[in-house]
């Protein structure tokens, strides 16, 4: 028994020693220190991450997204390496709007950090970001004005009402600045610029309200269209002002005339102004409140704007001002929302921004809004089905032409959205193919983001180039033969195209993208006057509430012409910062 309780109290004993020695411990290391780099392939680019680690810490993120899209790829490198450091993980959230680029580089770092000997698992068990559940801290501001959306439109009126010396703040739900204006690749329709008058081409304001009415059904306000159409020539002169010049035109679908001004280099219009309306910013000392939502717009017992309740992640805002400005965007993100007036749009892709959900509307419609036009959607004809990469109308602009698989034309392709996308979804399998040649890529700089993002075909003869495509190689080269006889005669008579046919297509090598309609923008939203109020739906302006860009309805009517987005913007953009002065009595 003495032996059995001895061995019993040894065992004991050497048990708690271990346990103890086991408690002293350091816990067991998570890297091997030192620098380590992964790579995985982004939307354009590889994108690199090369990581520094102690044994147990995450010490330094470094990510090379160059060759990405510049806002987009930019912000999510920045944010993502912050996240990263910060949950000493690599499973983060992904940039709303940059997930592909996002992807890439949670991929690279996760390469990065198993070369380093991290467990992933344990990495993200540990994770340091976890939340607290606290309630958010609460914030008041005080100012004149509050815009809310950092889009084309919002960054306007910001721009406006800053040379003015007026108060105000700038909300943005995203990450970055930009919302839709990020995706227009055309340009900006424009009449009697200085451009125009430099370049002989003949145009008038009339002409063009007339071809904005046409293009929309005559569903458009005419008074909203004129608004648009006269003030355009001035918008041209201020973005030469704030160093925005678009002075190559070329022409768009449902013009009389060329008319759709670009930047000089042919780059998408949308990422150009963009970059030049931040820099302006900038320069002028504004700050943009970026991943702050605007959730509710207050209103006095008189239903007179009194401010904006807003929300960040951290802190929930009480944003006290006379005057709102919304430029909030359509809904074209928003599937339950664009299902609701138009059901058989149901898994539609689209080409709009993640931010495009429909806030501004709801909140508006909450004060007793009026909407117009609500249930007229439009779909853009050539959208890339398997990125969403909207194929710029400047393409077929300049040239480019739609085949069926069968190797043939089959619309005029430069109608009106609305028409070529039904003349598309007619055709077997209800896709199509543009068409074009080295000539009009090496004339378009934005042909250079489809194939960096490997969606063009491409081969030296149209006849390999039409293998590729499994169509007949003999029909498709008379398609292209029959063409450059029409470019060349200045005539088709087969679908009555007059216009972007200033250059055949002979340069080899060929190039083809698949593509088919998507949605693209949502015509509909709040009812505005001509001074950008908002009206109710008794036909009254609600006092202090304004609206300039997608918004809202009335100025497309049942049809956006190419190009006229930015006019919008920019255009009613200003009329409502304008009009937000005048209110203020300034």
């Amino acid at each position: 028994m003495k032996k059995l309780l001895c061995l019993f109290l040894t065992l004991t004993l050497a048990l708690a020693s271990a346990a103890a020695f086991s408690e002293a411990q350091p816990e067991a290391p998570l890297f091997t220190p030192g620098t380590y780099s992964g790579e995985a392939q982004g939307i354009f680019v590889p994108v690199k991450v090369m990581v520094r680690v102690s044994e147990n810490e995450i010490q330094t993120v470094l990510i090379d997204a160059t060759g990405e899209t510049p806002s987009l790829g930019g912000i999510a490198a920045e944010k993502l390496a912050m996240s990263i450091m910060k949950a000493q993980t690599p499973n983060v959230d992904a940039v709303s709007g940059a997930t592909v680029t996002s992807k890439a580089i949670i991929a690279a770092a996760t390469q990065a950090l198993e070369k380093a000997g991290a467990d992933i698992s344990v990495l993200d068990k540990n994770r340091k970001d976890k939340g607290s559940g606290g309630a958010k801290a609460e914030k008041s501001i005080d100012t004149e004005v509050v815009i809310i959306g950092a889009g084309g439109a919002g960054m306007t009126a910001a721009i406006m009402l800053k040379q003015a010396g007026i108060d105000f703040v700038i909300l943005e739900k995203m990450p970055y600045v930009g919302g839709n204006t990020t995706k227009a690749t055309g340009g900006m329709n424009a009449s009697e610029t200085h451009y125009q008058k430099e370049q002989d081409i003949p145009d008038s304001n009339a002409l063009f309200a007339a071809d904005t009415m046409k293009g929309g059904h005559a569903l458009n306000d005419s008074s909203l269209v004129a608004v648009m159409a006269n003030n355009s020539a001035d918008a041209i002169d201020w973005l030469d002002t704030i160093g925005a010049e678009l002075p190559k035109i070329s022409f768009s679908g449902g013009a009389t005339v060329n008319r759709i001004h670009a930047p000089a280099d042919g780059s998408g219009v949308g990422e150009f102004l963009v970059n030049r309306f931040s820099a302006k910013l900038t320069e002028l000392g504004v700050d943009v409140m970026l991943e702050t939502a605007a959730t509710e717009l207050i209103t006095d017992a008189e239903g007179k704007l009194t401010g904006v309740k807003a929300e960040s992640p951290d802190t929930a805002y009480t944003i006290n001002a006379k005057a709102v400005i919304l430029a909030t965007g359509g809904f074209g993100a928003n599937e339950e929302m664009y299902t609701t007036y138009r059901p058989d749009l149901k898994g539609t892709v689209t080409t709009n921004a993640p931010g495009a959900t429909g806030d501004g509307i709801v909140m508006a419609q909450a004060l007793g809004a009026d909407l117009v036009d609500i249930e007229q959607i439009q779909l853009h004809p050539t959208v890339e089905q398997t990125t969403s990469i909207l194929i710029t109308e400047s393409v077929r602009g300049d040239g480019a032409i739609l085949v069926n698989q069968s190797g043939v034309r089959f619309t005029n392709e430069l109608l009106t959205r609305d028409a070529v996308s039904k003349a598309e979804l007619a055709q077997e399998g209800s896709y199509a193919y543009v068409i074009f040649d080295q000539n009009l890529r090496d004339h378009l700089k934005a042909i250079e983001k489809y194939v960096k993002s490997g969606i063009t075909m491409q081969a030296d003869t149209i006849e390999v180039l039409a293998e590729q495509l499994n169509i007949d190689p003999a029909t498709l080269a008379k398609t292209l033969a029959d063409w450059n006889e029409i470019v060349k005669n200045q005539r088709d008579t087969q679908f009555g195209r007059t216009t972007g046919m200033n250059a055949d297509l002979t340069t080899p090598p060929y190039y083809a993208i698949k593509i088919a309609p998507g949605i693209h923008h949502t015509m509909g939203g709040v009812k505005i006057d001509t001074a950008a109020e908002v009206i109710n739906t008794e036909g009254k302006a609600i006092p202090g509430l304004f609206a300039a860009g997608e918004v809202c309805g009335g100025v497309h009517g049942g049809n956006r012409l190419g190009g006229n987005a930015v006019a919008d913007i920019v255009i009613f953009g200003r009329i409502a910062a304008e009009s937000a002065i005048a209110y203020l009595g300034k």
